[in-house]
């Protein structure tokens, strides 16, 4: 019997990476933004559909510098959701701003965008959504609060490479939007990240941000760090680009197949890609259980099984020990609900059939005992 993880990096074809990566041993150009960081860059520009681009060596520096590259002023309060992965809030941290955790929404999970006003003071200066397992967030009430409020809003998209709503793709909302490449996601480059944004200001300070504030061979202009992409990941992005969409589709077509044989259990909540206005990217299929102690049942018996599902977000990241008790503490009921019975399954573009039916299976039989 297979193990079946919660997920599985896809690959181009070994000849063609090997082939691409030949001219290296030639010009011994494996990083410093070579041609084809350069190239890699250009290219996530044209699919995004984004003004500009600057490419990352992963998701949590492409956060991290863009929120440094806002200028906040230090003890800044930054409204956030604790419904995430751990780095969202790390990056809060690390530029020493203070989250505010925000209720989500338990029809999406995403930020519960009528309960931000309620958070701001005198001290909030941006807020930061996430694009939770691809959700867009209600970008337009979001950004009508920011405007009134002065605030500046940046979008974690980790979650939401290739989706758009109304023909425009996420990475042009707020005032930047971030996207992680890691090996896990949809689209990857083995480690990777990018910040998309609107002016052209920010793609300078994010250069010598990422890039140590070097300018030229005697000029340092700025302090920054090294958060450069090196071109073997570069490269691998650019195999990968090609195949996104058939990706995507794929993952589609086993989403609906989950939907089809889970509909009707009562017990669960399935994902819902049903809004016309949005081009979906099938990065995640979450079942939220409704009832207390069954996601951790269906993931033990998943376990026994070789099967590797997700408590995908647990705990909250406001809980975290190192977080705990630190800042403002609020009501966050529907963000509890879903860390505690929240089940991600696996998905990827090769997951069999009949594997989904072993996964299936041992779902339908949890829920009958």
């Amino acid at each position: 019997m297979n193990t079946i993880t919660v997920t599985k990096s896809t690959l181009p074809p070994y000849e063609e990476f090997i082939e691409k990566i030949k001219p290296l041993w030639d010009s011994r150009w494996l990083t410093n933004m070579g041609s084809y960081h350069m190239e890699l860059e250009e290219r996530l520009r044209e699919y995004l559909r984004v003004p500009y681009l600057s490419l990352m060596v992963n998701g949590h520096m492409a956060l991290e510098l863009a929120l440094q590259a806002m200028n906040l002023p230090e003890n800044s309060e930054v409204i956030t959701t604790p419904f995430t992965f751990i780095s969202t809030t790390h990056a809060i941290v690390r530029n020493r701003l203070k989250p505010v955790f925000c209720d989500i929404k338990l029809t999406d999970y995403t930020m519960d965008e009528t309960k931000i006003e309620a958070l701001i003071t005198e001290k909030t200066k941006a807020i930061l959504p996430v694009h939770v397992y691809g959700n867009l967030c209600n970008i337009e009430k979001i950004q009508t609060i920011a405007g009134q409020y002065g605030l500046k809003v940046l979008y974690d998209a980790c979650h939401a490479f290739g989706v758009s709503q109304n023909g425009i793709g996420a990475g042009n909302f707020g005032d930047a939007s971030v996207f992680s490449f890691h090996a896990t996601k949809v689209y990857h480059t083995i480690e990777g990240g990018a910040v998309a944004f609107s002016d052209p200001a920010m793609y300078e300070s994010l250069y010598n941000l990422k890039n140590f504030g070097i300018r030229g061979e005697e000029s340092v202009v700025a302090v920054g760090a090294n958060a450069k992409m090196n071109e073997f990941c570069a490269i691998m992005g650019l195999c990968n680009l090609p195949e996104v969409e058939t990706h995507i589709a794929l993952r589609k077509a086993k989403a609906e197949w989950y939907r089809t044989q889970l509909l009707n259990e009562e017990l669960l909540r399935l994902p819902v890609y049903d809004n016309p206005q949005i081009t979906y990217n099938y990065g995640y299929f979450p079942v939220r259980f409704l009832k207390k102690g069954l996601r951790d049942q269906v993931y033990d018996a998943l376990r026994k099984q070789d099967i590797y599902a997700r408590k995908y977000f647990y705990p909250l990241t406001s809980d975290a020990v190192c977080f705990k008790k630190r800042y403002q503490e609020v009501p966050l009921p529907n963000a509890h609900e879903a860390a505690d019975n929240i089940l991600v399954l696996p998905l990827y573009p090769e997951l069999a059939e009949k594997d989904q039916e072993r996964i299936v299976k041992v779902i339908r039989q949890e829920l009958k005992k």
